[in-house]
């Protein structure tokens, strides 16, 4: 084996410590279009990740004390394995995730379950060669205590390097096949010095490191289920359409239909809470040109109903651009007439002090709720610029044996507003039937108890009884910025 700089040691520490760390954060994106990104995910993620560098510190601690064990060929078959199994991430995702999800349909366990299957693996195999680096570094001319230290210090500044590189620069240019597969370039980069510092470079080696290139262009190749991979989200249009001549589209983003949009029938919503949204916005409205500000954008399909019916005042917090570029590109909206700001709804709400009729908040989903959007302090937010007279309406999610979610909501917005009511389809749900809601907040009732509107079939929506309201409302928690456990509240049933 040659003799190995300890600046050779340190570089090639810190540059698979930025790897690891770079499939790491693309683990929660690729996760995304199967179970959404949520506390869930990104705990499921953490935990695999460090479960298998743990295994594979301890492999390579377990090698590094093997006697005829060289050290440099270990590392480098290490980084090999790691390679392929990086590139090999992807099809193991989608393998898996099918089978998976279905044995498993608890939230918690069936992302725990995905994520095992796909990166555990890449994360064990870059584990293997720090051990094994740091040994070779013992064997210097460098003080221990010198080399030692550098060592742990490289693997520290490599993983901030490689969490900052794949946050702001390669998932937003290159996206996540594209990364992983510069990671898997990366790999045999290393495989291939180490082979080199280890002594002749054998045929199995050198064959190794060009099969892991090819790996490399199977996985930049391998189909992308997005549409558009921004920075925030994985962007999906799907073709809904019934009749080719009548387009129809919906946008999912992440794993969830965010909106669905027809192109010659802008004012029909083909979902319940945007049908709720509309309608109650014009039954609750005491202004023929209501001044509206959106909290998400979507596909835009109610600020394009707005526009359709001549109203002018109308603002979107939308926080990822390309989520409008792909609402104008594929949902036919035009953002004539509509302000739109690409910050986070709360950031908007704060910075602006400028009043709204109405204010909707559409961000409520599965298992993933912006928390600082439930709580008493941004609902405080809201009301101070809202009209006197003004309303806020926002969509719920929960499961009719549970309402803990929509419970905590309506107790935290009972704080706030005077009146809270909670709409939803006039029907007894079934037990255990995941429900769809509305919940209006203003100083004033709606002036009905109940409405039909196309969803896209004609479908009646009813207040829930006060009652009942109040009832739920005693069951919940009062959601703050200190504690909005909502993640729990709407996560996975018993």
């Amino acid at each position: 084996m040659r003799a190995v700089p300890l600046s050779v040691l340190v570089a090639l520490q810190a540059t698979v410590s930025a790897a690891s760390m770079v499939v790491e954060i693309v683990a929660g994106r690729m996760l995304a279009p199967y179970v959404g990104m949520s506390l869930y995910t990104w705990t499921s993620v953490i935990a695999v990740v460090l479960a298998g560098f743990s295994a594979g510190h301890w492999i390579g601690g377990r090698l590094a004390d093997r006697p005829r064990t060289n050290a440099m060929r270990a590392t480098g078959w290490a980084l090999v394995a790691a390679a392929v199994t990086t590139a090999l991430a992807s099809v193991a995702l989608r393998a898996s995730a099918e089978p998976v999800l279905t044995l498993l349909p608890s939230p918690v366990w069936g992302i725990t379950g995905l994520t095992l299957a796909a990166f555990f693996l890449p994360s064990l195999f870059a584990g293997i060669p720090a051990p094994l680096l740091t040994q070779v570094s013992l064997l210097g001319p460098s003080r221990q205590g010198q080399a030692l230290g550098a060592m742990f210090a490289a693997g520290a500044v490599g993983a901030i390097v490689g969490t900052l590189l794949a946050g702001f620069l390669f998932i937003s240019w290159l996206g996540s096949l594209w990364t992983l597969a510069t990671v898997t370039a990366v790999y045999a980069i290393g495989a291939a010095l180490c082979f080199w510092l280890a002594g002749r470079l054998t045929w199995t080696e050198g064959a190794s490191v060009v099969g892991v290139c090819a790996a490399m262009v199977f996985t930049a190749l391998s189909p992308n289920p997005c549409t558009v991979e921004s920075r925030y989200f994985c962007l999906q249009t799907v073709d809904v359409a019934a009749d080719p001549a009548r387009p129809t589209r919906a946008m999912v983003i992440d794993h969830l239909v965010h909106g669905i949009s027809a192109e010659h029938a802008p004012e029909v919503m083909f979902t319940d809470h945007a049908a709720m949204l509309d309608a109650l916005s014009r039954l609750r409205s005491l202004s023929p040109d209501p001044s509206s500000f959106h909290i998400g954008g979507g596909n835009y399909a109610l600020p394009r109903a707005f526009a359709m019916r001549g109203l002018t005042r109308t603002t979107v917090a939308e926080i990822d651009p390309a989520v409008t570029d792909l609402a104008m590109q594929d949902f036919w909206f035009d953002p004539g007439g509509t302000r739109i700001l690409h910050m986070d709804a709360r950031r908007a709400l704060r910075i602006e002090d400028l009043e709204y009729d109405i204010i909707v908040g559409d961000a409520f989903t599965d298992t993933a709720v912006p928390q600082h959007l439930v709580t008493k302090e941004f609902f405080e937010l809201v009301r101070r610029r809202l009209a006197p007279d003004g309303t806020y309406l926002m969509n719920v999610i929960d499961y009719a044996d549970r309402m803990q979610a929509v419970g905590s909501v309506v107790a935290t917005l009972q704080s706030v507003f005077p009146v809270v009511e909670v709409w939803s389809e006039a029907r007894r749900p079934e037990p255990g039937e995941r429900v769809v809601m509305v919940i209006a907040a203003g100083i004033a009732e709606t002036p009905a108890n109940s409405f039909s509107v196309p969803a896209p079939e004609r479908t009646t929506f009813a207040a829930l009884g006060q009652g009942f309201v109040d009832q739920i409302a005693s069951n919940g928690i009062e959601l703050t910025d200190d504690y909005a456990p909502i993640d729990r509240l709407v996560g996975p049933r018993d």
